[in-house]
């Protein structure tokens, strides 16, 4: 039986458009799949009532329907909209309601999405793990007694539990790739620049960009080439095509690709690489010079970078809202990076910003004679809860940089990335690759050629609690339209 959670973005949009469903009837799905798995903490704030007006207002397919009408998503608890609590994860935001929306949340809207909420993040989306003490923490579907990785944990939890069928997010230092490499989907982080409402510019060091997490590749870039096509209002933008999803059909032919362990964090830390993870990124070797492709170590040996990043960090938690005397409000890991930015100078601020500058131009330079670069997308496999220790904020953040060592640079540098699970045996564990600036839609062409080879995906254990609709006469009628069956 295929559900509608089964059918992935792309399908989704091509059925409300085509009438086989409705707005109203894919809303309540949706919403009813979020109730029944409320434990996994994939939702922040759930927006029932507004979700299921917006889809009444909807009422049918226009004749030029926008890419994602009727389809439902939700925002990333980062992502401020007109009317709805925006905590940012925080106990010192619980009552914030803001009066204006994000310029990401007006281009879902423009482009005919329904909300259903808020997606959990931790605070400020400062970490990479998601666990707060205003919320329910996001757990991995396919084990709960483990995270979900973070910022943007709760989307892709959402995702890989069936919840939503694809989710936007946002990536900092690996923010959408960290989690959607823990839970088993797909996680695109695009280029500096790309994506107009995300893009990166106005960010501390250029390093939080808007993007996109699903369960395939095709719906990540399906889901991209929305948030791309948004009015830029900077001067420049990165190159490449506009329609990103359809590029990355068109085949490549032969090309030269990198392969690395290496990771930046190796000069300041004990950086151990799981064999679940050697192992991924093995197959995926396989796979691409079994397709032809040229692959050859990516010789780099980064300098420097621990604290230059560790600076940038604190630069960004410095500006967060929460004044000095109200730090007692927030959680300890947020407390010291606030506390840590104020007290940069701004001869070292400035200095962090050279020594980036220069790290990206390295790196670009380093990576230059590929068309992509392989890595493994995490170091180590799912961890407990309450494993990052984010009461002990020193130890918090080395172990978050021993999880997910191959994710920061990647932002630091500007460069696209994505992250695609190439094991499924049991837990699904993924590898990253890393393009050219611009370069999204080849390395969506080789994480899409990763996928075929691995074959689809179970669903994790805990996204079968609920099969929404089974039995259901609505229902029934509902998949009858789709062209499937409603019997196991």
């Amino acid at each position: 039986m295929a559900e509608l959670h089964e059918l992935g973005l792309r399908a989704l949009a091509a059925a409300l458009r085509d009438g086989d469903v409705t707005p109203v009837e894919a809303t309540a799905y949706f919403l009813a799949r979020a109730e029944a798995h409320e434990r996994l903490g994939a939702f922040a704030e759930v927006t029932a009532d507004a979700a299921r007006e917006r889809a009444a207002a909807l009422g049918a397919p226009p004749t030029e329907t926008p890419p994602l009408w009727g389809v439902p998503l939700a925002d990333k608890d980062l992502t401020a909209r007109e009317g709805v609590p925006t905590r940012y994860g925080s106990r010192a935001f619980a009552d914030h309601v803001p009066e204006r929306s994000d310029p990401l949340a007006k281009v879902l809207d423009d482009a005919g999405a329904i909300s259903l909420g808020k997606t959990s993040t931790p605070e400020f989306g400062l970490t990479g793990f998601t666990e707060t003490r205003i919320g329910s923490p996001a757990r991995d579907p396919w084990d709960p007694e483990n995270g979900a990785g973070g910022s943007s944990g709760g989307a892709a939890v959402a995702v890989a539990a069936g919840l939503l069928p694809a989710a936007p997010a946002s990536d900092g230092g690996g923010s959408i790739r960290i989690p959607a490499a823990t839970v088993g989907v797909v996680g695109v982080k695009p280029s500096r620049g790309r994506v107009p409402a995300g893009s990166g510019l106005d960010s501390p060091g250029g390093l939080a960009v808007a993007g996109s997490i699903a369960r395939t590749v095709d719906d990540a870039a399906m889901l991209l080439d929305v948030l791309a096509a948004g009015p830029y209002p900077y001067a420049t933008r990165a190159t490449g095509d506009s329609q990103i999803s359809e590029a990355s059909r068109v085949l490549p032919g032969q090309l030269r690709l990198g392969v690395t362990t290496t990771s930046p964090w190796e000069e300041t830390m004990d950086i151990r690489l799981d064999p679940s993870a050697r192992g991924a990124l093995d197959e995926a070797v396989r796979v691409l010079a079994g397709a032809g492709h040229d692959i050859e170590d990516a010789a780099w040996r980064p300098t420097g970078y621990g604290d230059m990043f560790m600076t940038l960090w604190r630069a960004s938690a410095a500006r967060i809202p929460v004044p000095d005397e109200r730090l007692d409000e927030v959680e300890p890991v947020t407390a010291w990076l606030i506390r840590e930015g104020r007290a940069l100078g701004a001869a070292r601020l400035l200095e962090a910003y050279a020594d980036a500058t220069a790290f990206e131009r390295a790196t670009i330079t380093a990576f230059d004679g590929f068309d992509a670069v392989l890595t493994p997308a995490l170091a180590l496999p799912p961890q407990p809860l309450g494993w990052f220790a984010q009461d002990e904020p020193e130890l918090s953040f080395t172990r978050q940089c021993q999880y997910a060592p191959y994710s920061s640079f990647v932002n630091v540098a500007g460069l696209p990335a994505v992250t695609v699970p190439v094991l499924a045996d049991g837990h699904p564990v993924s590898v990253q690759l890393i393009g050219r600036p611009g370069g999204e839609a080849l390395i969506l062409h080789l994480a899409a050629h990763l996928e075929r080879s691995r074959g689809s995906l179970p669903w994790p254990r805990e996204s079968e609690g609920s099969r929404t609709g089974r039995g259901n006469p609505r229902r029934r009628c509902i998949t009858a339209r789709l062209g499937v069956s409603d019997s196991a």
